[in-house]
């Protein structure tokens, strides 16, 4: 830990697998340039990282991705560990946190595109296991975009795999800018 000047907190695998297939498309080394993504294990686990790395604890840099689901929360934790208040996105942002629209799923579902992520499924060798699902009841009447992000969260390690899927497909100028902006923590 003696070289880690930055923390990345972020919710869980999946986010941490994203974020690592984006610094190496990006070039970037983030073990020398001394930064650290943590996979919290859930939102509601940030208050102890925020102890371990904060102000209280090891004092390192910080920044973090949660979902939006759960930004009412972390920006409440950030407060508590003395790291400033944070109204709204945008005061979370000035602290480095960054909250993904719904999760970071559904950003790199935008930014590849239902056609884009079908083909990245496809490849994947699970298209035909997503059409099954497609056709069941529940997911009829929802959106390509809804059903695939549904897909994903179907089987352990899904979502961790297609994060690093999605990344690999993704058009770096089309790159969601939480995603961007939460590793600029380390320069």
């Amino acid at each position: 830990m003696d070289d880690v000047r930055a923390v990345v907190l972020v919710e869980g695998v999946s986010d941490r697998a994203a974020l690592e297939a984006l610094a190496r498309r990006r070039g970037r080394d983030l073990a020398a340039e001394g930064v650290q993504i943590v996979s919290m294990g859930g939102a509601t686990n940030v208050r102890t990282f925020l102890e371990r790395y904060g102000p209280h604890g090891q004092d390192v840099r910080l920044a973090g991705l949660c979902d939006s689901g759960e930004a009412d929360h972390v920006r409440r934790r950030l407060a508590d560990a003395g790291l400033g208040s944070a109204p709204g996105p945008d005061g979370m942002e000035a602290l480095g946190f960054h909250v993904c629209v719904a999760d970071l799923e559904d950003e790199l579902i935008r930014a590849v595109g239902a056609r884009g992520v079908e083909r990245v499924v496809e490849a994947a060798g699970e298209l035909a296991s997503f059409r099954i699902f497609q056709n069941q009841p529940a997911q009829r009447e929802r959106s390509p975009e809804a059903q695939l992000r549904r897909f994903m969260g179907t089987r352990k390690g899904r979502k961790a795999r297609y994060a690093h899927l999605l990344v690999d497909a993704l058009d770096l100028t089309r790159v969601p800018r939480h995603l961007d902006r939460v590793l600029d923590v380390g320069g």
